[in-house]
């Protein structure tokens, strides 16, 4: 259609460029007509040229589509439109990185945009950045929404003023109770504020209301692989990739979903696709080495943490990760590189604090002890400054223990709960040897290893929800035989997703789970549960020299990992009295002595015949989740045991916390007045 330079040139041009922008969708071939058309009557006119540029991808032509609208972009620097186009269709052709790039610039130029900003959202969601993608998708609700109550809803939410925002889309909700978008803003209000049940409820509704609604269903599967759901989760994860395989921000879950479960080889596979999308995302880089560290492809897991380290200097992470292989030693640039990164006034609390960490291993590994010491002591100082830990809940924890598990209370019991003798469990404090513990039996041909699973602390959790937030104590001691066989089976039917082979037993490696141990007696009666015991000045020293991902709190200070020490000493003191047998303990020094005697020993309390692959544990290729990763993947080595007294000059508060713990070991203290740990009954039996 010509244009005409006579009357209303204007006017006729702008119905030129309409009529062909509505011909897009139905017609791209007409579109681009038109739009050569228009350009042969007025010449390089900008909008012209950018419609088509469109017309040209809608025709499968995006090569040019994408230098046509690279062009009009550095032509035309404030012109919002041509960056955000860019944007989309850089990241439709899996350029994700150079999306993010134009559509952030777009953004900026025109920030009121909902189409870029829930690309932007999925694109930061593929990159592992959940809190700005959540902020990219409160952007997107608040610029598509015409509804002022629910535009002010969303400000309320991007500002992070969210008792503002809950009002708000609750009063929306009941005028308006099937509105999704403002069901999942609900959703994400309940996330924020840590109440993962009400959050999965309301995206629940909001996928059975409106089943395309992506987004909500993506905020669905996180919520609950943060609620410990990993079948739901994929479930839902594949259903967005069954509607668009493309997605990488379900993709990049997916692969976190499956490390999860322990699928490590597909989300291997998954990683590697993202990265070619992704490839100048340093988190992306890291969460690839985790998986491939895991999987004991060591070497490339260097790589990724080398390239995360690349693109970003300032990753404290990455550095403590290549020094938490254990076996990796720096190089001397990479110490100083480390120690430039301190310098800096602007770097991240936590990151700065793994440096700390990263330090104290490199300085160890080159015998400069007194060096090593300072980094790990100042790691910890800034870590336990940042995390909230009691000494006295865990003291009250296992004095809460003594009290309920009476023999009384327990030979009451006798024959309930469910029968299964299928777990294993390996308790004891992180770096206690338990790695060992577990590649040993899981070298074994009727035994499976997972990994630390989460599902025995879940269900205290349940129970504590029972009572409304009272001990979980205190709802144990109601439940009925019924009850006692359901916790059993809700055990059995959550971990079911780890195992992979048919072996009659699995392994539950959760070091924590020894706060328990009268639990996991009453639901599953038949269970072994293996206690792995290490000398108190090397276990508690390991732990403090790592930086632990989550959990473990305790482990920041030498006083509070000596006092929890005993508290864990005291509380295996009182089953070994009033369950005796029930447990099994490995002390990992004569493990290390005379490895096929207690190996034999382990594999007689589990009822399993001797098999001489369990000795050769390192040959097990299965992936190993724990920081020992490494080390369990070579043979026993003694020289480590009395490793601790190179740093003996630093550990007077850890003796002065661990007190006669140190005269008795492996045994527990005998109970003494002075015994900070003291039982109010009089049938517990003997203390720490």
């Amino acid at each position: 259609m010509a244009v005409s330079p006579d009357s209303h040139p204007t006017a006729t041009l702008d119905q030129a460029l309409a009529h062909a922008a509505r011909l897009l969708d139905r017609e791209p071939a007409l579109a681009l007509a038109q739009a050569d058309e228009i350009l042969r009557s007025v010449g390089p006119h900008p909008p012209a040229l950018l419609l088509r540029a469109l017309a040209n991808d809608a025709c499968g032509r995006s090569d040019l589509a994408l230098g046509e609208l690279r062009t009009l972009a550095r032509q035309h620097p404030a012109w919002a439109a041509p960056r955000i186009e860019l944007g989309l269709r850089l990241g439709r052709s899996g350029r994700g990185d150079e999306a993010i790039a134009e559509l952030r610039a777009g953004l900026a130029l025109s920030p009121t945009h909902p189409t870029a900003w829930l690309a932007l959202g999925d694109h930061l969601g593929a990159t592992g950045d959940s809190e700005a993608a959540d902020a990219a998708y409160a952007h997107h609700v608040r610029h598509a929404s015409g509804d002022p109550r629910l535009m002010a809803a969303a400000d309320a939410l991007i500002a992070n003023r969210i008792p503002e925002a809950e009002a708000l889309l609750k009063a929306h909700l009941q005028r308006s109770p099937t509105d999704v978008a403002a069901i999942r803003m609900l959703a994400e209000v309940a996330a924020r504020l840590g109440r993962l049940e009400d959050s999965e409820v309301l995206l629940d509704r909001c996928v059975q209301l409106a089943p395309r609604f992506q987004a909500a269903r993506q905020n669905y599967a996180m919520v609950l692989h943060r609620a410990n759901k990993p079948a739901e989760a994929l479930a839902q994860i594949d259903h967005l990739l069954a509607d668009d395989p493309g997605n990488a921000s379900a993709r990049n879950l997916k692969a976190v979903v499956l490390c999860r479960i322990g699928d490590y080889l597909p989300a291997i596979e998954l990683y590697d696709g993202i990265l070619a999308e992704y490839p100048d995302h340093g988190r992306i880089w890291l969460s690839f080495g985790h998986a491939l560290k895991t999987a004991g492809l060591r070497d490339r897991a260097i790589a990724a943490y080398r390239r995360s380290i690349a693109l970003d200097p300032g990753f404290g992470e990455a550095y403590w990760s290549l020094a938490n292989l254990k076996t990796f030693r720096f190089e001397p640039a990479d110490l100083h590189a480390m120690a430039e990164q301190l310098e800096r006034s602007d770097l991240d609390a936590e990151q700065r604090c793994q440096f700390e960490f990263a330090l104290g291993k490199a300085h160890e590994d080159a015998g400069d002890y007194a060096a090593s010491f300072a980094h790990y002591d100042q790691g910890n100082r800034q870590r336990r400054a940042s995390l909230p830990y009691r000494p006295e809940d865990a003291t009250t924890r296992v004095r809460r223990s003594r009290e309920l598990f009476t023999p009384d209370f327990l030979a009451r019991r006798t024959g309930q709960g469910h029968p299964a003798p299928d777990p294993i469990f390996v308790v004891g404090l992180p770096r206690s040897g338990s790695t060992l513990v577990e590649q040993i039996l899981s070298s074994h041909s009727a035994v499976e290893g997972t990994m630390e699973l989460p599902e025995v602390i879940a269900l205290t959790h349940d129970l504590r929800r029972e009572g409304s937030g009272a001990s979980y104590h205190d709802v144990l001691a109601t439940l009925d035989a019924d009850r006692l066989r359901e916790l059993g089976e809700r055990y059995l039917a959550r971990t079911r997703v780890q195992r992979k082979t048919d072996a009659p037993h699995f392994i539950d490696k959760m070091p924590n789970n020894f706060f328990h141990a009268g639990l996991i007696h009453l639901m599953l009666p038949n269970a072994r549960i293996v206690d792995v015991r290490r000398h108190p000045l090397a276990c508690c020293f390991s732990g403090y020299k790592q930086y632990f991902a989550r959990g473990q709190n305790f482990s920041y200070g030498l006083d509070d990992i000596g006092r929890y020490y005993r508290d864990y000493l005291a509380l295996m003191a009182h089953f070994d009295q009033v369950l005796p047998g029930r447990i099994h303990r490995v002390v990992y020094e004569d493990l290390v002595q005379d490895t096929e005697a207690q190996v034999r020993a382990l594999l007689d309390y589990c009822g399993l015949p001797f098999e001489p692959g369990c000795l050769r544990f390192f040959e097990n290729a299965r992936p190993v989740r724990t920081a020992s990763s490494e080390q369990v993947r070579q043979p026993i080595y003694r020289e480590g045991l009395d490793h601790w007294r190179h740093y003996e000059p630093w550990l007077g508060p850890l003796k002065q916390a661990l007190g006669p713990a140190l005269d008795t070991y492996p045994d527990a203290p005998p109970h003494s007045a002075s015994d900070p740990i003291q039982s109010t009954t009089t049938t517990t039996g003997s203390a720490s």
